[in-house]
């Protein structure tokens, strides 16, 4: 499974963004990790299960949602309110079975795209 990650780009704090990735097959579970310069790939959200269910991280929840288009293999992270704290490269990942916040539960992940966020 490939992925493509798209949508990034630089903004000022409070402004809304969407990224999207498309998967070239069936996944089970996608979730977006984003990784800051000299930090560590974290958690951002995750969508898995069925019934479809999200999760997300404490420091995004409330501003960012995981949707999903099936018919089109593809996830969305609509980001809303962003800070200059939420400035990353945003990667996307996919797994065939269950998973959420763990990197190691991924089997793929996508290029990344870059979110700048001015303040």
């Amino acid at each position: 499974v490939q992925l493509q990650a798209s949508g990034g780009g630089l903004v000022q704090t409070g402004d809304s963004l969407t990224l999207s990735c498309t998967a070239s097959g069936r996944t089970f579970s996608m979730g977006w990790f984003r990784q800051a310069p000299g930090k560590e790939r974290e958690f951002v959200g995750a969508i898995s299960g069925n019934p479809r269910s999200t999760d997300y991280a404490d420091s995004v929840k409330g501003r960012f949602t995981i949707s999903e288009d099936n018919g089109k293999n593809t996830v969305y992270l609509q980001m809303n309110s962003l800070k200059p704290e939420d400035t990353a490269v945003y990667y996307c990942a996919a797994s065939t079975s269950v998973s959420m916040r763990r990197r190691y539960e991924y089997n793929y992940w996508g290029q990344g795209t870059l979110v700048t966020v001015s303040s």
